[in-house]
């Protein structure tokens, strides 16, 4: 797994072909998502809670978020790669090397400096991610990505205004 993060880190083709078409690095990837969404969790907690919000929600509702995001960018990303551009790929291949794209967020620990670095490193990996996982030439990979973008987007913000409202019921 080690192995693994260092080629997806390097953004190596090779590396996300066998994570690609190997079952059982879906708990590895996993692990990279959970990881990633701990230390986000723990930053908006804390980020929260020194600007006088609530450290355990934004704690928990980061953290599931982490995972949801994890879901919604492999679903998306699968079918609209594989529905517009006819890309080849499952839905689990594409949780593979989604959630192995994620392991650049690690550095978002590096405070200041490092969620942005991270951010910017896991696009970079996701598009190499989405290329190889679809097998799909560089134009299709970036179209998907945004056509993905955008589709998660819209689906962020109306579960942002459903949930705001049901808090605002309860509030």
């Amino acid at each position: 797994m080690f192995n693994r993060i260092l080629g997806v880190l390097k953004l190596d083709s090779n590396t996300f072909e066998e994570i690609e078409h190997d079952e059982n690095a879906t708990t590895q990837a996993l692990i990279i998502v959970a990881i990633v969404a701990l230390i986000s969790a723990l930053g908006s907690g804390i980020g929260s809670s020194i600007g006088g919000g609530g450290f355990i929600g934004n704690f928990i509702s980061t953290l599931i978020w982490g995972f949801v995001g994890w879901l919604l960018w492999s679903v998306v990303t699968y079918f609209v790669g594989t529905a517009l551009f006819k890309g080849q790929a499952t839905v689990g291949e594409m949780l593979r090397v989604i959630g192995f794209a994620y392991a650049p967020q690690f550095i978002s620990i590096i405070p200041c400096i490092g969620w942005i670095v991270g951010l910017i490193w896991t696009l970079a990996a996701g598009f190499v991610a989405v290329r190889q996982g679809l097998d799909l030439d560089n134009m299709k990979a970036f179209f998907t990505i945004v056509i993905g973008f955008i589709v998660v987007a819209i689906g962020y913000a109306l579960i942002g205004i459903v949930l705001g409202g049901i808090g605002s019921l309860f509030g």
